[in-house]
């Protein structure tokens, strides 16, 4: 169906000439899914604006052949082009939110691309809105049919954007990223739905993704990129089980699987010992009752129910569940920036609940607690350096300044090995590993007892997130600090914790040690949590 060959592409930009395809070769067969694999700048994206001829004004394909049943697409006229995307051809772009048009309803976006191509008039393009909606599984269709996409979930945002992709029936589908920043039970609906479609209509696909255990449970094809070339292709078995490019083994050792340790992840850190830790009898955090209500339209809305947990010092708990089930909210209230409708929140024995948030900002113990954020590229002002941001809770709540604050940065960004010359770069010129070391090292600059660490390594490539979840580790022994670590990835939640607390609907539904909980949950909520786990073919487990 699809045969490209020898696929260049480069970008003009005021530096020269950035080379981000270079002789890319790919094939996929009537009713294959072909899963294209790399970090970020591998250049997955980049082959698929150039397959539907979407780069932008300094994206030119140099050479190559990209041929669609039949057609040569290179040399389309921009009138096939139009008629070819999304009847033929149909993309679901990496973020939902930012594909669909916030002050348009989601049913008028559907609407038009079935108007666009000819699938329907205008009287009866609501009804195939409505009936594309029910297609991928949104229940109300009729009701969401006039919703704007900030009413809607992440999870349900994506629905839109699949049935949008959908609508008129394309023989080719590629999926961008298509579950990055879903939760995982989210993400395995999500997936299963559109695996379901593509078999169902006899389809082919492209699945694009960094995450190897999920291209590995739904392709049938893998082609592993980096830095803009194919360095291996084969079946998921092959990749995973006996990968022979180094690059494919270091993505294959990254990926968090059961049987591995956070040491596993690294390429070379097989034979480096975590350093010993030591947690006391005594808990340095203590949540009684704890509760969040909130006013709705048709009542109060409790977004944390009841909740009730103990952290000692030195310990790591996990804190885990799907979107929505007060994870973030209780990580808000912990940490002082949201007051608490009830309960109470101890923290050496003083209750924090007794001071308002707002009050807390100015209180001596605020530099005992601090947090990560989930994204790092938002949580950093992007007019201040690296330097800047991580000098800022040093001025603020301990008052440095001069030579005393400047070598203090200086040693917190040796401790989170980011490089000196990098202090005075702003984050648009990091990495995303960089940027997520500047804002371990902001947190962590004034000394905390206890760290929040919401999703740090979710927007991460496999290998960056090894070498972050690495470093949080020797942190938290070289440090002495407590860590509360929120996440929606049960692997990654297994190798840095201590004790795991399961959330559903704002309250807690299982806790205890982690190895009882992951290994012998007693909650049904929990069991299929870690059923939804991206699994290897047949059972095999990374070489």
């Amino acid at each position: 169906m699809l045969s490209i060959k020898d696929l260049n592409v480069s970008f003009n930009t005021r530096r020269g000439r950035v080379d981000a395809v270079c002789g890319v070769s790919l094939e996929v067969a009537k009713g294959q899914i072909l899963g294209i694999v790399g970090e970020s700048g591998s250049g997955k994206s980049v082959t698929s604006y150039a397959l539907m001829r979407i780069l932008d004004r300094g994206g030119i394909i140099r050479q190559g052949e990209i041929i669609y049943s039949g057609i040569d697409l290179r040399n389309a006229s921009e009138q096939q082009m139009t008629e070819i995307r999304g009847r033929e051809i149909s993309m679901i772009f990496q973020n939902p939110r930012a594909a669909l048009n916030p002050i348009r309803k989601v049913g008028h976006q559907l609407e038009d691309v079935l108007r666009q191509h000819a699938q329907a008039t205008r009287y009866t393009a609501k009804e195939k809105a409505i009936e594309a909606l029910e297609a991928v599984k949104i229940r109300d269709a009729a009701e969401r049919y006039d919703a704007y996409p900030f009413e809607l979930s992440g999870g349900m945002c994506q629905r839109v954007v699949i049935a949008i992709a959908l609508a008129c029936n394309p023989r080719l589908l590629i999926a961008d990223e298509p579950t990055t920043g879903l939760d995982i039970t989210t993400q395995k609906a999500v997936m299963d739905l559109v695996l379901e479609l593509i078999r169902d209509r006899e389809m082919s696909a492209i699945l694009i993704t960094h995450d190897l255990g999920l291209a590995t449970e739904y392709c049938d094809q893998i082609s592993v990129m980096k830095n803009g070339e194919v360095v291996e292709k084969g079946t998921p078995q092959k990749i995973f089980s006996s990968p022979e490019h180094p690059y494919t083994q270091k993505l294959v050792k990254a990926t968090p699987s059961k049987g591995s340790s956070i040491r596993d992840l690294l390429p070379d850190g097989g034979n480096l010992p975590l350093a010993p830790r030591q947690i006391s009898e005594f808990p340095l955090l203590a949540v009684q009752d704890l509760k969040k209500t909130y006013k709705g339209k048709s009542g109060p809305i409790d977004a944390v129910n009841g909740v009730s947990f103990k952290i000692f010092e030195g310990q790591t708990v996990g804190l885990v569940g799907e979107s929505g089930c007060g994870k973030s909210t209780t990580s808000s209230m912990l940490v002082r920036l949201l007051d608490s409708s009830s309960g109470r929140i101890l923290f050496n024995g003083d209750d924090l609940t007794e001071i308002s948030a707002k009050a807390f900002a100015k209180d001596p113990r605020r530099t005992d607690i601090q947090m990560v954020f989930q994204d790092a590229t938002d949580s950093l002002n992007p007019r201040f350096t690296a330097r800047q941001s991580i000098a800022d809770p040093l001025k603020q709540l301990v008052k440095l300044r001069g030579s005393a604050l400047n070598s203090r940065i200086e040693e917190l960004a040796d401790l989170v090995g980011l490089p000196i010359h990098l202090l005075d770069r702003f984050p648009h010129q990091l990495s995303g590993g960089q940027k997520a070391r500047v804002g371990i090292a902001k947190a962590i600059s004034v000394n905390p007892k206890f760290l929040i660490l919401d999703e740090p390594t979710a927007a991460l490539d496999v290998s960056i997130q090894a070498i972050v979840l690495n470093l949080l580790a020797d942190l938290r022994a070289k440090l002495g600090m407590s860590f509360l670590f929120v996440s929606h990835d049960l692997q990654v939640v297994r190798l840095l914790s201590d004790y795991v607390i399961v959330m559903r609907d704002g309250e807690i539904v299982e806790q205890g040690p982690t190895e009882i909980v992951m290994g012998q949950p007693s909650s049904d909520y929990t069991r299929t949590l870690l059923s939804t786990v991206p699994k290897p073919p047949s059972g095999l487990t990374a070489a």
